[in-house]
This record gives C-alpha cells, sequence and structure tokens, in this order.
C-alpha cells in the first residue's frame, strides 16, 4: 500500500519536478534549470570589413550630396596664408627715420643712416648679456650658417639668415620698408649690418633660394662710427631702439624675441633654404625631419611669432608634391604649429588623406601623427572647427583599424577624450544649426569607439567611465540618425558579450524603451536590427531582473512578434526564390541568411525570456508567439538551418513547462510532436536531443504517450540510452518516466533492453550527477509497481542492480570526499535530498522481492 501511494503521488508530477523535502535553494534552481528552462547562445552578427576607408561606409544611410566627401584634392592654395600671421598685441607708433634699402654691386659701398640707438648704456648692457648667452648657446649647433666677423673690424657680416631682412620680402616696397622697422636689428654702437641678398625686385622665394648679392642697412648718420671699447657683443640688437620707440616691452620679453629671432636665423632658416632648394623626395622628408626637431627645440610649435607665415608659407607650397610620405611630415608640423580656420581644415583633410590609404599606416606608426590629432580633439573649439574635427576624426577612426595604432590610442588616453568629446556633442540640441554638421562627426567618433572596444584595457575604461549614459543620449538624440544608431548599437553589441558591461547596461531602465524603439522605427534594417535583439539576448541570458523589465515595457512582446512576423516572411520569400531558381538539388547555403539570422536571435530571446517564471507563463499563453515557433519547425528543416530549428525546439521546450490556463503550447501538442518527429528522425545529433527533450515535457499529457507508442518514439527514445551523454541519457528517462506512469505502457521498457541501458546509465553516471540517477530509480519505481518476482520484473539486471545500488547509497563510497569541500556539500545535498530517498524505497522493493527467485 505504501509503495502504491507513493506511485500514485509521484504519478501526477511531471519529471522534472523532483520531489524534495525541503525548499530548494537558488543554486539547486540554476543547476536544475539546464535541463528544463535553458537560454540559448549565439554568435555574435558579423560586420564585414569595408574594402576601402571612407568618411562615411558603403552601407551608409546618408546620401552622397548630404555628406562631406571622403575624396578631395588639395593643394597649396588650400591653405591660406593670411590666417597663419601673428596678430601684434601692441600696435608700433610711426618712426621719425624710415630705413632705406639699397641694392649694392659687387664691389659697391655704400652707407644708409638708420634711427639712432638708446644712449642708456646699462640698459644695452643688459641686452647686449642675453644676447650674447645665447649666442654661445646657440653657435655650438649643426645648422650655425651665420658669418661673424672679428670685433675690431669696422662692420659685421652676416648670411642671408640675418633678421634684417627675413620677413621683409613678404610684402611690397612700402611694406617691407616699414616692417623693416621692426625686424631690423642694430648694436649699440651702431656698427653697420651687411646681409647676402638682392631686395630690390626680388621676391620672397627668391630670398629663401639665395640670391646673390649683398645689402647694407646702416643708421643715418653713423656710418664712420666705430665700436667703442668695452662692448661686449658683436651681435646687432634692436631692443634698445624698440623700448624707446614703443616704451610698452618689459626687458624679459624683448630678450626672449631677440633669442628667438637669432634662434630662427641659425637653426631655421637654413633648413627652409633646403626645403626651397631640394627635389628629391626622401631629403624633403629628411629636411622635414630636421625642421619640427628644431622648432622643438627653439619651442617655437604652436608659438605666435613674426616670422611664422614665412615658415608656414614654405611647408604649404610642399603640399603641391604628390607624396604621402612627405604630406605625412608636413601634416605633423602644420598641426604642431597649431594654425586655425581654413589651414586647420585643411592640413585636417591632409592627414585624412594620408590615414586613408592603409598601406601609409606604417609610416603613420613611425611618425606620431596621432599625438598631434588627439591634441586638436582636445584642444580644438567645436562649434568653430566643427569641419577640421570631422576629418580629424576621420583620420584617427582610419588609425584604429590598425592593431598597432589602436593599442597606441588606449595607450594615450582616447576613450576618455572620445567620450569628453561625445559629450560637448550631446550637449547640442536638435534646434541648433550646429545639430545636423555634428552628426557626422558622430559617425567617426562612435565607429573609433567600436574598434576600441575590442580591446581589453579600452573595455574597462568604457565600463567606468560613463559611457553607457553618453551612448544612451546620443541614441536618444540621434534617433533619425541611422548612421549614428547603427554604430552606437554595434558598440553595444560588442561590449554585451562581456558580463561586467552586460550587467551594467541591464540597470540601465532607459536602454530598454530606447531598444525598443529603434526596433519599431527601423524594423527592416537587419543590420541594426540583429544587433540590437543580440543584446537583448545577452542582457536576457543571465538576468532575471532583466527579463522582467524587458517584459514590462510597453508593447514588448507586440514588437517581438511584428519583428519575428517581418523576417520570416522575407525568409519565406528568400526560400521560395531559391526552390524557384533551381536549388531544389543544390546544397542549401550553410551560413544562415541574413533573415535567418534575425529569427535565429529574436527566438533566443524568447527563450531567454521564457525562464523568469511569470514571464514564461505569459509567454506560454501568447497564441501566436506558439504559433510562430511552430511555424519555423513546419517549413524549415535542420538541414536548412540548424541553429533556427534547434532555437525553436528549445523554447517550445521552456514554453511547455508551464502549465496555465489556455496554454497555446498545451492546445498545439500534438502538432507540435508531428513536427518535432521530423527533427526525431534527423541526422543532427543536437536535433535529436533537443526533440527528445520537448517529447520529455510534452509526454505528461496521455495524447502525447499515446503518439510516442504508436510512432515507435519509444524505442528510439530508449536507443538514445547508449548515447554515453548524461544530458542525453537525462531528457531520455524524462520520456520513459512518463510512459512508466501509465501502467498499459510500461513493458515497453522491457522491449528494446531498456532496463538494462538504465543500469548501465545509473552505473555510468550516477555518482557524477545525482539528478539523473534519482531520475533512473524514479523511471524503475513506477514499472515495477505491481512487481511479484524481482527476477521477473528486472531480469537479468537484478543482481547488478541490487549490489549498484547498496553501494551507491553507501554515503562513504558515494561520495567522493577529495573534492573541494564547496563541491562535495554540492554533491552530497542532491544525494541527500533527491538520489537517497527514492534509492532507498527502490533497494526496499527489490529485496522483499527477492526471496522468490527461483535457486
Amino acid at each position: 500500500m505504501q509503495a502504491s501511494k507513493n506511485k500514485n503521488t509521484e504519478k501526477a508530477e511531471p519529471f522534472y519536478r523532483l520531489s524534495v523535502s525541503k525548499q530548494k535553494t537558488s543554486s539547486e534552481i540554476i543547476n536544475e534549470a539546464r535541463n528544463v528552462l535553458r537560454t540559448l547562445r549565439t554568435s555574435r552578427p558579423f560586420t564585414p570589413t569595408e574594402d576601402q576607408r571612407k568618411l562615411f561606409g558603403s552601407g551608409s544611410s546618408r546620401a552622397p550630396q548630404n555628406r562631406p566627401p571622403s575624396v578631395f584634392s588639395l593643394h597649396a592654395s588650400s591653405f591660406d596664408l593670411a590666417e597663419s600671421r601673428p596678430v601684434s598685441g601692441v600696435r608700433l607708433s610711426p618712426l621719425d627715420h624710415k630705413p632705406i634699402l639699397v641694392n649694392f654691386a659687387k664691389d659697391e659701398d655704400s652707407s644708409i643712416s638708420l634711427p639712432k640707438p638708446p644712449a642708456d648704456a646699462a640698459e644695452i648692457r643688459k641686452v647686449s648679456s642675453a644676447r650674447a648667452r645665447l649666442f654661445r648657446r646657440t653657435f655650438q649647433g649643426n645648422f650655425l650658417s651665420a658669418k661673424m666677423v672679428p670685433p675690431d673690424q669696422n662692420e659685421e657680416k652676416l648670411d642671408s639668415e640675418e633678421p634684417a631682412m627675413m620677413s621683409n620680402l613678404c610684402r611690397s616696397n612700402d611694406n617691407c620698408l616699414a616692417e623693416q622697422r621692426s625686424y631690423t636689428a642694430f648694436n649699440d654702437e651702431s656698427r653697420q649690418l651687411i646681409g647676402n641678398e638682392h631686395i630690390g625686385g626680388l621676391e620672397r622665394e627668391d630670398f629663401l633660394k639665395g640670391t646673390a648679392g649683398k645689402l647694407l642697412v646702416q643708421p643715418r648718420g653713423e656710418s664712420d662710427q666705430m665700436k667703442k671699447p668695452g662692448t661686449s657683443s658683436s651681435w646687432p640688437r634692436s631692443t634698445g631702439w624698440k623700448r624707446r620707440v614703443t616704451g610698452l616691452e618689459d626687458e624679459t620679453r624683448t630678450n626672449e624675441s631677440e633669442e628667438e629671432e637669432i634662434f630662427w636665423h641659425i637653426k631655421i632658416l637654413p633648413i627652409l633654404h633646403e626645403l626651397q632648394k631640394e627635389d628629391n623626395i626622401e631629403n624633403l622628408c629628411l629636411a622635414c625631419t630636421k625642421l619640427y626637431q628644431a622648432l622643438n627645440e627653439g619651442n617655437m610649435l604652436g608659438k605666435i611669432y613674426k616670422r611664422r607665415s614665412v615658415l608656414l608659407k614654405t611647408l604649404y607650397k610642399l603640399v603641391d608634391i604628390d607624396s604621402d610620405p612627405l604630406c605625412l611630415k608636413l601634416a605633423k608640423i602644420i598641426l604642431a604649429m597649431k594654425v586655425d580656420g581654413k589651414n586647420l581644415l585643411s592640413v585636417c583633410k591632409l592627414a585624412f588623406k594620408i590615414c586613408r590609404n592603409e598601406k601609409n599606416d606604417y609610416i603613420i606608426q613611425n611618425d606620431r601623427l596621432l599625438d598631434c590629432l588627439l591634441e586638436v580633439l582636445r584642444t580644438e573649439d567645436l562649434q568653430k572647427n566643427n569641419e577640421a574635427l570631422l576629418y580629424c576624426m576621420g583620420a584617427i577612426k582610419f588609425m584604429s583599424g590598425n592593431a598597432v595604432l589602436l593599442n597606441e590610442m588606449v595607450n594615450k588616453g582616447a576613450v576618455e577624450m572620445l567620450l569628453q568629446l561625445m559629450k560637448q556633442i550631446n550637449n547640442i540640441k536638435e534646434n541648433d544649426t550646429y545639430f545636423s554638421n555634428f552628426g557626422h562627426l558622430l559617425v567617426q567618433l562612435t565607429a573609433t569607439l567600436r574598434n576600441l572596444a575590442d580591446l581589453p584595457p579600452a573595455r574597462r575604461q568604457l565600463i567606468c567611465n560613463g559611457t553607457i549614459s553618453e551612448l544612451s543620449v546620443a541614441l536618444e538624440q540621434r534617433m533619425n540618425d541611422k548612421d549614428v544608431c547603427t554604430y552606437i548599437i554595434r558598440i553595444f553589441s560588442k561590449l554585451s558579450s562581456y558580463n561586467d558591461f552586460c550587467a551594467a547596461l541591464a540597470d540601465c531602465s532607459r536602454c530598454y524603451i530606447l531598444f525598443l524603439a529603434l526596433l519599431n522605427k527601423h524594423q527592416k534594417q537587419q543590420d541594426l536590427v540583429i544587433r540590437i535583439i543580440f543584446i537583448l539576448g545577452n542582457l536576457t541570458a543571465k538576468n532575471n531582473q532583466a527579463r522582467e523589465q524587458f517584459f514590462k515595457e510597453k508593447e514588448s512582446v507586440n514588437t517581438l512578434i511584428s519583428l519575428f512576423q517581418t523576417y520570416h516572411e522575407l525568409d519565406l520569400n528568400a526560400q521560395k526564390w531559391y526552390h524557384e531558381r533551381g536549388g531544389e538539388g543544390k546544397n542549401h547555403p550553410k551560413h544562415p541568411s541574413e533573415a535567418e539570422d534575425v529569427l535565429i536571435k529574436l527566438i533566443r530571446v524568447l527563450a531567454n525570456l521564457s525562464v523568469h517564471p511569470s514571464v514564461g507563463a505569459a509567454l506560454a499563453a501568447a497564441h501566436r508567439v506558439v504559433e510562430l515557433l511552430v511555424t519555423v519547425l513546419e517549413y524549415k528543416s535542420v538541414d536548412d538551418c540548424e541553429e533556427l530549428v534547434i532555437n525553436a525546439a528549445t523554447t517550445i521546450n521552456n514554453l511547455s513547462y508551464y502549465k496555465v490556463k489556455s496554454s497555446a503550447v498545451q492546445d498545439k501538442k500534438l502538432h507540435i510532436a508531428e513536427m518535432l518527429l521530423k527533427l526525431l528522425m534527423s541526422n543532427n545529433m543536437d536535433g535529436v536531443v533537443e526533440a527528445v527533450r520537448v517529447f520529455g515535457n510534452l509526454s505528461q499529457y496521455h495524447e502525447i504517450c499515446d503518439f510516442i507508442v504508436q510512432k515507435k518514439i519509444y524505442k528510439f527514445v530508449i536507443a538514445l540510452l547508449d548515447a554515453k551523454n548524461q544530458d542525453v541519457c537525462f531528457s531520455a528517462c524524462g520520456v520513459l518516466l512518463n510512459l512508466t506512469v501509465d501502467k498499459n505502457k510500461r513493458a515497453l521498457l522491457m522491449e528494446e533492453g531498456g532496463i538494462g541501458k538504465l543500469v548501465d546509465c545509473l552505473r555510468d553516471f550516477g555518482p557524477a550527477d545525482w539528478q539523473l540517477a534519482c531520475l533512473i530509480c524514479k523511471t524503475l519505481w513506477n514499472y515495477s509497481e505491481n512487481i511479484t518476482s524481482a527476477a521477473s520484473c528486472f531480469g537479468e539486471d537484478t543482481d547488478a542492480l541490487l549490489v549498484l545500488l547498496t553501494s551507491l547509497l553507501d554515503e562513504e563510497l558515494a561520495l567522493d570526499y577529495s573534492l573541494d569541500r564547496d563541491l562535495r556539500d554540492y554533491h552530497k545535498l542532491y544525494w541527500e535530498r533527491e538520489f537517497k530517498p527514492v534509492a532507498e524505497k527502490l533497494l526496499d522493493r527489490i529485496q522483499s522481492h527477492h526471496s522468490f527467485l527461483p535457486v
């Protein structure tokens, strides 16, 4: 009676609900879910690499006429010299005496009087000392080209680098004479200054090329004056004169200006001559390298000084030479000079043009162009220079396609810098005139972040620096910009594959609303839809709160159903076209189509959602959801698309777990069984196992048990016990357990040697899987309900079963105490609560009927 009572108690329970005396722990429930309610895994959507580097990819939603170009021509005329000229902070007073420029024949001699230098001897000594110190320091360099005349001579002769004439030649004669006041240097003893260049009628370029000739500039009325004893410096200077005329510059600034002036003529100007005369690309590149080093040494990079325009114009002219290595050198120097306006735009375009060619990646790595571009992003005004920043960001995006440069970006703090820039862009409202233009910039920025997300250090920074918040704001503001949305979703797609980021994203309640809004707005944009669905699948894979929160969002399930219908129809049309084109006899493409891939990931979301008790119960009653899942099994074979069919079967299995009123699975159970039979008969083992799992749940219904017997499915299930795979055996045992509830079907277990196979499974897997061991004992218990003789019931396996049960019920023998404490406790929990109660009753039943065995 007791045995019968126990049997009847178990009879009403599905095989997967194991009877326990106490409430299960969360770890137990999770462990059971591997066999009952299962989440699904899938691959991340594939993003093909663009064949060519472009500002906007080939799949861009922007019409060509509505987006900045990726291809353009750049020449010297693209730059504006006027924008690079320094703006004087002080307006100089007119001079009483104008310097006169005189051209000399080779043997001519003449004198021109210039304004009288200051008479304050103390002031003169201060300035002379400073200049003398600089000269001694600079003179030791490799680029010294000026010639000094011994101090006892009447004149000092300098090469063409002398500042007296340098910048005069950029302008007309009138301007040249006016500017001469500020550029001509004098010594404190009114010595003559002689230059080695012709001036009259020459263009500035001729001057830089070193035209032969001499120019004498001398203060008027003092041509016969000799150097007085005691003068410490032989260099001419204009300090006292400038101070007397303007009275606005302090001594320190004046000294620095003169040091800079001397450095220019000794270090910089010879290299500019070389750049003007050289026509060999390699030598020009070497000269540019020397120029950058010299400017850096003289602290002249990014500095406004009077000869800056001469330097920049020389560099701009070299842009006309069609050489990427040379243009790279030029771009680096021009960017370091901190140009602005049109020139900043042109040099950013130049950098963009260089980076667009993947073959230039190697030279870019070696020339540190990245530093200059990152500095532009960090310092330039967003609204004033938005187009320049666009091409600067585009160049950085191209660089991020190179693994070496990508690592360099992370090391240089690019992630934080880009997030700061995104924050600035997010502060621009939709009614702002710049809003649309910043969308182009945001495409480049988010594309770069997408590439950075591949690197572990960058991922850590993206998780910790408020990335989710900023990306969500951008996503919400740019909902109509498909390009921006796609790149942001690609970032989320990559990062959601990692548990820490996925957990952080799941906590952002706003993201579910945004994802649903995007799905509804861009329903037929497969590349966008598939990534959003992939993200939702990741969010719902492990987080029960995420499952509930997404499900509770308005129209969430209806959105998924609408997407399912859309892509199901697309897949049907594609399959129909395939067959009409003669595909019947051909192998179906192995990789999923675009429509199939969306369906795979969409069904995965449904499967993951169904793990949550209340959500799963609601979905089980959603007839349209179940209909669509069954439809997949109807029109698609496992050979056509394995992952899609198996995912559909898994989701049906999850939903079949719930015994709810108006269950759609229950209503369609026979039709589902027919579709599963097709899967069961396939050569795909994963498909077979999944079909058996569903039968395990559905076999709780008498109609399904009859179907299993009618279609001889039980023979196939018994055969699966030989698979030597504990998951397969678990599913098969589930079906057999439910079959043995019906006393009229118990004898079937003996037909195919089922008892022996169950004993073998208990021996093979019992000590490692007490859940499976319990399931086997329950099946044998149901089977032996009306036992009269152990031998007649279990046949030749009786003795083996007795010995096995006795040993497995011995705690010392059954539990491996060499395991670590946590794992041992885990095993002991299931052994005590699940296996032991059922095994003891089964052992007792067999022993009590063992005496009737014939001797």
